[in-house]
């Protein structure tokens, strides 16, 4: 199938993201906790028919993503920014169910255009778990949310609701629920006194073996014991290893090791690579064969990562960079005028459909 489909492409498989989407059903079901789907992450809404039958709405980072959750999603519509214009509250005030503010200054300054909605203040709890700085989101002198318990008090008469992000990638359960304890005792009476809370997303808790139960449990009580509705905003845990970057090998070089040159870049179309200095996951089998693997743009960094096969490349061998979904394709770009790999999803039924191809002119009318 791969090789019947001109490369470079985005392969989603609908049932990989199935299996995702049934522990977010679990974990609704066995703790009353709702779940939006972040679209800063993923946004690929020719599969939003089968994700919104699990999760609950969308939670946005910008006008143009809320309107994509209001039109593709349904369901609740939430939401937030780092700093809205007048412009952007004209349109959110009419399709958001709740709409999020980062500072207290921005929340006084729209208030009265939004106050027949959900009202919610973003909140930086001053702890957090990432690898990286880069994503950290209570990092030194961080600009994401509020600090000050005065403040957040202040402003209770016009909020019904908080929200905290402080993980990425956290697939730990244990340290999950210590920060847990120690945002609610900071923030106790705060939650006696609001209607909803956001956990925000960064909770890895789709990975196999992730203890559910204990999760479900912690969630429910948290819930219960404050009276507030919870809500989780999972962005990669809704879509983890449900996409693969398919790639052909255009050309095999050498300077003192192997370098296989492949149709994509890591610059254009999984630029996360680039940023976070890691290592493409690739689907092969390992063995005695080293290369490096190279996309084919300019940059003298664009490179996949280091890998052993079990056979030697050729030109035209296929390889197929795995977990393509999370931060890829909303990241993708047109670095070097290169082909923009198409989107292909494999639908529950097995079928396979090619539901976007990029060409020349998209190329042209991202320009001027």
């Amino acid at each position: 199938m791969k090789q019947d489909i001109e490369t470079p492409y985005y392969l989603i498989n609908e049932k990989k993201i199935l299996k995702n989407l049934k522990k977010i059903e679990y974990v609704k079901n066995h703790s009353g906790t709702k779940s939006i789907l972040a679209l800063k992450c993923f946004s690929t809404w020719s599969v939003f028919n089968l994700m919104n039958k699990y999760m609950d709405g969308t939670t946005s980072s910008s006008l143009y993503e809320a309107i994509l959750g209001y039109e593709y999603f349904g369901k609740e519509t939430h939401a937030f920014s780092v700093g809205y214009c007048a412009e952007d509250i004209k349109v959110l005030k009419n399709i958001s169910d709740k709409i999020i503010f980062n500072s207290i200054s921005q929340l006084n300054m729209f208030y009265d255009e939004v106050k027949h909605i959900k009202v919610g203040l973003r909140i930086n709890p001053g702890i957090s778990y990432s690898h990286f700085d880069l994503a950290d989101p209570t990092r030194k002198y961080s600009r994401l949310g509020v600090i000050s318990n005065n403040d957040i008090i202040s402003v209770l008469n016009k909020i019904s609701g908080i929200m905290f992000h402080y993980n990425c990638e956290n697939d730990n359960f244990e340290i999950f629920s210590n920060m847990l304890d120690k945002i609610v005792k900071k923030y106790e009476k705060i939650l006696h006194k609001i209607e909803w809370v956001s956990l925000g997303g960064g909770l890895y808790f789709t990975k196999k073996n992730y203890p559910l139960d204990k999760f479900c449990d912690k969630l429910k009580h948290f819930s219960e014991k404050y009276n507030v509705q919870v809500y989780l905003e999972p962005g990669e845990a809704s879509i983890t290893n449900s996409c693969e970057l398919v790639t052909s090998v255009l050309d095999i070089v050498k300077n003192v090791k192997n370098i296989a040159i492949v149709d994509a870049s890591i610059e254009a179309h999984m630029p996360d690579i680039l940023i976070y200095r890691t290592s493409a996951k690739i689907n092969a089998k390992p063995g005695k064969n080293e290369y490096i693997i190279a996309g084919k743009s300019c940059l003298a960094g664009d490179i996949f990562g280091e890998y052993k096969f079990l056979n030697k490349l050729k030109i035209g061998s296929i390889i197929s960079f795995s977990d393509a979904a999370g931060y890829t394709m909303v990241k993708k770009n047109w670095f070097n005028g290169l082909k923009m790999p198409s989107i292909v999803v494999k639908r529950l039924n097995g079928n396979i459909e090619i539901v976007k191809e990029f060409l020349y002119n998209d190329f042209i009318n991202e320009l001027s």
